[in-house]
């Protein structure tokens, strides 16, 4: 067996956005959320993943998975592989915007259901040590849970530091998938006990995807690399024009080509061409 890197884009959404075998993310949304009893996903119906603007002006914004449960719950998750500014601002401004477009403008309150963002993100994002956390609205003195309707969960994956032998929640175990799933050639064990990642594993086999998911999954690597290169080049070009900045304000204190070289790193052609 041969498993795709779950982060790609492509295989994201044949493992969570299959309207054909939903099995995987339902087991999901329980082990993200800890749903139990009666509070467990049963069964979702997957929204269209282009959320379009409500009004004129608006930025379109592009879901990862959007489902609703069986109880009308609405669920938003989505992987970034790389933070960007405003990522706090724009997860609340997306849920919130799915909380109230579930009703139109004269209808009653009490038709609104509930709302969840779980987010997989291939960077830190709290600064607490738990790979895994969960976002409610309590009352700050008495920790007492009433505006229950939004909530957000995150998977950090570079906290996630647990090997396959200490696996003990349901979360453990997809986040070890979600991360390590290039690394095996083999479905663990632990996956036999859940029928939704079991069946995860299966579609993440290559030898079970066309040609043409193949060449889409290719595509989608090549073009997150591409990503990645300009965010380094921009970075980059950050650093370079903050040495240069630096150099100027040394020369007009007086100080020697040498000095400048040896702080800012650039060479002496670009600090006499200042």
């Amino acid at each position: 067996m041969q498993f795709v890197d779950i982060k790609n884009d492509i295989a994201f959404r044949k493992i969570f956005g299959n309207e054909k075998q939903s099995a995987p993310l339902i087991s999901f949304l329980n082990a993200a959320l800890e749903l139990v009893g009666d509070k467990r996903v049963v069964s979702v119906t997957l929204a269209n993943p282009n959320l379009f603007p409500r009004i004129a002006g608006e930025k379109a914004s592009i879901l990862d998975v959007r489902a609703t449960d069986q109880a009308g719950r609405k669920f938003v998750v989505e992987m970034q592989v790389a933070e960007k500014d405003g990522f706090d601002k724009r997860v609340q401004y997306y849920l919130s915007r799915d909380y109230s477009m579930q009703i139109n403008k004269g209808e009653d309150y009490p038709l609104l259901n509930p709302a969840y963002f779980i987010g997989i993100l291939d960077f830190e994002f709290s600064k607490n040590g738990h790979y895994h956390s969960r976002h409610l609205i309590l009352d700050k003195a008495t920790n007492e849970h009433l505006l229950k309707d939004i909530e957000f969960s995150f998977v950090e994956l570079p906290k996630f530091k647990l090997s396959l032998n200490e696996l003990s929640t349901p979360i453990d175990k997809w986040t070890y998938f979600i991360k390590h799933s290039e690394e095996l050639n083999f479905i663990p064990q632990y996956a036999q006990d859940d029928e939704g990642l079991k069946i995860a594993f299966i579609e993440a086999d290559k030898h079970n995807w066309s040609k043409e998911d193949l060449i889409a999954y290719d595509n989608a690597s090549i073009a997150e690399q591409d990503e990645r290169g300009k965010i380094t080049a921009a970075e980059k070009k950050g650093e370079r024009n903050v040495k240069i900045y630096i150099a100027q304000q040394m020369k007009k204190e007086g100080f020697d080509t040498e000095t400048i070289k040896r702080i800012t790193g650039l060479s002496i052609e670009v600090i006499d061409g200042l």
